[in-house]
């Protein structure tokens, strides 16, 4: 078998994202930002989205500032119809959507003894019925897309480490169960849409530097704690999380469908 040599016009198509429209709801968040930057970089055509429109459009106007495409929309991912009528006016916009990178993700933390059937459900509405009903809007629009031509859709989901496994002393039920929940949901979009050619995967950090991290970056207990625990010994980066993420909205990882890839400094092998 003749294995066709690789040279740098081939190295610059499996990585470019140019001429792609990717669709990220949670945009504007400390990891969200960092990607939408990463797949504005990488040439794509990006619209950022969530339940602030002012934030999305914000985050939209100084990547155009710096010279890259992209727009920002509101929507709430609690509203089914909300994410329907996003989805919709991202084709609208942009003329297609390739790529689908779900960065929205809560945590309500309450420990088992008291944990009450709100927090629970908004949780798991959150970061699983809404992955859910966003898959199937981007997939429709994906898999008209391939009728139409275009390079097969990519679906990425923001995961965590907790997708794999249990905090100790402290409560995350909700989120640990919403994030292992999303693993199998990842795997089964996966089989499902690879009639289309779209990929389904996932991106799973430990705790990333930002708003959301602050409280365990911010307390040196706490993390004096997660430094001990992080094989590479700091902490990670929003840019850390970028890499990953497009590399599987890739030509590169073509192949790759149903996978989580795991970005925690080695945590999840020594546990």
């Amino acid at each position: 078998m003749t294995i066709p040599a690789l040279h740098e016009q081939t190295l610059d198509r499996l990585f470019t994202l140019k001429g792609r429209v990717a669709f990220v709801p949670g945009g504007y968040g400390g990891i969200g930002e960092a990607i939408a930057w990463g797949l504005a970089l990488a040439g794509a055509e990006v619209v950022v989205a969530g339940r602030s429109a002012e934030k999305a459009q914000a985050l939209a106007l100084r990547l155009c500032e710096a010279g890259l495409s992209a727009h920002g929309l509101a929507m709430d991912a609690r509203a089914l119809a909300d994410i329907r009528a996003a989805t919709d006016d991202v084709v609208k916009r942009c003329g297609a959507l390739d790529l689908l990178v779900n960065c929205i993700g809560i945590q309500r933390e309450e420990r088992l003894e008291a944990l009450t059937e709100s927090a629970f459900d908004e949780v798991v509405q959150v970061n699983l019925k809404a992955a859910v009903f966003m898959a199937q809007a981007a997939a429709a629009h994906q898999a008209a897309g391939a009728k139409g031509g275009r390079a097969p859709g990519r679906q990425v989901h923001v995961l965590s480490v907790r997708a794999m496994l249990g905090m100790r002393d402290r409560g995350y039920s909700a989120y640990c169960a919403s994030k292992g929940a999303l693993v199998t949901l990842i795997r089964q979009h996966a089989v499902e849409l690879c009639a289309h050619g779209v990929t389904v995967n996932g991106v799973a950090p430990t705790v990333v530097r930002g708003e959301m991290g602050r409280h365990w970056v911010d307390n040196p207990q706490t993390h004096q704690r997660l430094l001990e625990r992080i094989p590479l010994g700091r902490i990670a980066e929003p840019q850390d999380v970028v890499g990953a993420t497009l590399f599987l909205c890739s030509q590169a990882a073509s192949f790759v469908t149903g996978q989580v890839l795991y970005i925690d400094g080695g945590i999840t092998a020594t546990q």
